[in-house]
């Protein structure tokens, strides 16, 4: 049963990455293409965390997992900032949609 949630969190992980990565190619600007990767990609290594924590020999290397998790998402959440930031500083303007 723990080989099976595993496969199943393994896959919703490797899922959330591939709509990250299809949601940087296919959004217009940078603001929202920052927020299509940072949102799937920290769902997607939550999902692959957990489901590499399932098959750990020991406690031990389990929570060495986990720890990584958070950490990931304060590193996405400070280096998403930075570059929405700088975006903002160089007068690059979020995408509006052209009424016609």
């Amino acid at each position: 049963m723990i080989e099976i949630a595993s496969i199943v969190l393994l896959c919703m992980g490797a899922f959330f990455y591939f709509s990250g990565t299809v949601g940087l190619l296919r959004f217009p600007d940078v603001y929202s293409r920052l927020h299509a990767l940072a949102k799937a990609d920290n769902l997607g290594l939550g999902c692959i965390v957990l489901g590499l924590a399932l098959q750990a020999e020991s406690l031990a290397v389990a929570l060495k997992l986990l720890l990584i998790w958070p950490l990931a998402l304060a590193a996405s959440a400070g280096i998403s900032y930075a570059i929405a930031r700088r975006a903002d500083a160089l007068g690059i303007r979020p995408w509006r949609r052209e009424d016609t």
